[in-house]
C-alpha cells in the first residue's frame, strides 16, 4: 500500500514537473503571466486597505488621492506631477487608472469563479448522465447562448439595476453556458475511460465518480476556458460601465473613465487613451495566458470564445 502511495506521488510530482517546465518555455504564457502578476500587483498595492481602523498595507501606489478634485488643475497635460494628466474634475488619472485595475480584476475573477461552479456542475452532470438531461440542460444552455454576451448582460443588468455586485452577476450568468459547453466536452471524453468503468464496477456512487474521477480530469481545458474568459468580462464589464449600466461614480472604473472623457477627446484626448490602454493590455495579457496554456495542456475539449 504504501509502495502504490510513493508510486503515485512520484507519478504527480514527475507530471506538475513537465507541465512547469513547458509552461516555462512557451513565451506566450510567460508575457502573460508577467503582465498579469503586474496587474495584481497594481491592484493590490493601489490604494492602503484599512480593516477595523487599521492600515494592513506598508505603502500606496497612488501619489494622490483618485477622488480628489481640483477644478484649477482640470484637463492638465500628462506632467510629471500627474503622469497620465487629469480629467475634467481635476481628478489625477494615473491614480484613478490605478485603482480601477482593482475594480477589473475583482469583476473578472469573482463572475468567472461563479461561472465556473455553475457551469462545470451543469456540463459534468450533462456529460456524465446523457439522455434527457444532457438534452435539458444542453438546450437551455444554447438558448442563453443565442444571445450576444452584451446584449445579454444589459438585459440583466437593467432589470437588476446598474451596480458592482449586479454587473458579476450578470457576467457569471453569461458565461456560465461557455464553461458548461467546455465542461460536458471533457466529461464526454473521460465518461468511457477505464478508471470509470472501473469505479462503477466497484459500486461506487454517481456523486463519488463525478467529483472524484471525472471532474479532475476535466481541469485542464476549464483552466484554458476560464483564463480566456477573464479577459471578455473585463472587456464587458467596461462596456456596461461606458454605457453607465455598471460601476457608478465617483468609483474609478475603466469603463466609466472612458464614458466621463469622452466628451473631451478634442481637447484632452489622454481622458481617453490611458484607461484604454489599460483595458487593451488586460485583455491581451490574459489571452496571452489563455492561450499559452492551451498549447502547453493541449486541451481535447472545445474552447468557445
Amino acid at each position: 500500500m504504501s509502495t502504490s502511495r510513493f508510486t503515485l506521488t512520484e507519478e504527480r510530482k514527475a507530471h506538475y514537473g513537465r507541465f512547469i517546465r513547458q509552461f516555462r518555455r512557451n513565451q506566450k504564457a510567460m508575457i502573460g503571466l508577467v503582465i498579469i502578476v503586474a496587474l495584481f500587483f497594481v491592484a493590490i498595492f493601489a490604494q492602503k486597505i484599512t480593516i477595523f481602523d487599521m492600515t494592513i498595507q506598508p505603502f500606496s501606489l497612488t501619489p494622490h488621492e483618485p477622488e480628489a478634485t481640483n477644478i484649477q488643475n482640470r484637463e492638465e497635460s500628462p506632467s510629471l506631477q500627474h503622469l497620465m494628466g487629469t480629467d475634467d474634475l481635476g481628478r489625477d488619472i494615473f491614480s484613478r487608472v490605478l485603482v480601477g485595475a482593482r475594480i477589473s480584476l475583482y469583476v473578472g475573477f469573482t463572475s468567472i469563479s461563479a461561472a465556473m461552479v455553475m457551469g462545470t456542475t451543469i456540463g459534468v452532470v450533462a456529460g456524465y448522465y446523457q439522455g434527457l438531461i444532457d438534452e435539458g440542460l444542453m438546450r437551455a444552455m444554447d438558448a442563453m447562448m443565442s444571445f450576444p454576451p452584451i446584449l445579454l448582460a444589459l438585459t440583466i443588468v437593467a432589470v437588476l439595476e446598474p451596480s458592482l455586485n449586479n454587473v458579476i452577476i450578470a457576467l457569471a450568468l453569461v458565461y456560465t453556458p461557455f464553461i458548461a459547453r467546455v465542461a460536458r466536452s471533457a466529461a464526454l471524453s473521460v465518461r468511457n475511460e477505464s478508471f470509470v468503468e472501473a469505479a462503477v464496477a466497484r459500486g461506487e456512487s454517481d456523486t463519488y465518480i463525478i467529483f472524484r474521477e471525472v471532474l479532475p480530469n476535466c481541469v485542464g481545458p476549464l483552466l484554458v476556458q476560464a483564463s480566456i474568459n477573464i479577459a471578455f468580462t473585463m472587456l464587458l464589464e467596461a462596456s456596461l460601465s461606458f454605457l453607465g449600466l455598471g460601476v457608478q461614480p465617483p468609483t474609478p472604473s475603466w469603463g466609466l473613465m472612458i464614458n466621463q472623457g469622452w466628451a473631451f477627446m478634442g481637447d484632452a484626448p489622454w481622458l481617453v487613451f490611458f484607461p484604454a490602454l489599460a483595458i487593451a493590455i488586460a485583455v491581451i495579457g490574459f489571452n496571452l495566458l489563455g492561450d499559452g496554456l492551451r498549447d502547453v495542456l493541449d486541451p481535447k475539449g472545445e474552447i468557445i470564445e
